[in-house]
């Protein structure tokens, strides 16, 4: 596991859902995510927004999606480039809250600069169609290779 950064991130991961690593924010805003599948620059999960971090009106509460955007975009940046990041930019569009999958890709390499889109999409109701997605989230990630 030393050298393989998706497995360190995934170990990251998992210590934050169990509780071990992180603060109480993170394990509340990733409650219930599932990793169904990993790869290097590539993740998808499923998760049920769970009451924990809905608002007075039962609806998903904007800093918790955000929070839960900025961390499984950090977890994919860490699965591709090795190293923990910094956000040079964070921008996102929401429409809903549902069941949902999530998936988060690196799609460029700017040598110093990673870019990473998370897609937020109702669950089971197929793939790629802009009217199923509820969060569109895009981040820029700065870092140093050492």
């Amino acid at each position: 596991m030393e050298g393989d950064p998706l497995k360190k991130s995934l170990a990251w991961l998992h210590g934050v859902l169990q509780g071990k690593i992180g603060h109480g924010i993170e394990i509340r805003v990733l409650q219930g995510l599932q990793v169904i599948h990993a790869e290097r620059g590539f993740m998808q999960f499923g998760f049920i927004v769970p009451n924990v971090v809905s608002d007075v009106d039962g609806n998903w509460h904007v800093g918790a999606l955000a929070s839960l955007l900025d961390l499984v975009g950090a977890i994919t940046t860490f699965s591709y480039a090795n190293c923990v990041s910094t956000v040079a930019d964070f921008n996102a569009s929401y429409y809903s809250t549902e069941h949902v999958e999530i998936e988060s890709r690196v799609m460029a390499d700017k040598g110093k600069l990673i870019h990473v889109v998370v897609q937020v999409r109702k669950k089971g109701n197929g793939e790629g169609l802009r009217s199923n997605f509820i969060i569109l989230g895009s981040s820029m990630a700065m870092f140093i290779r050492i």
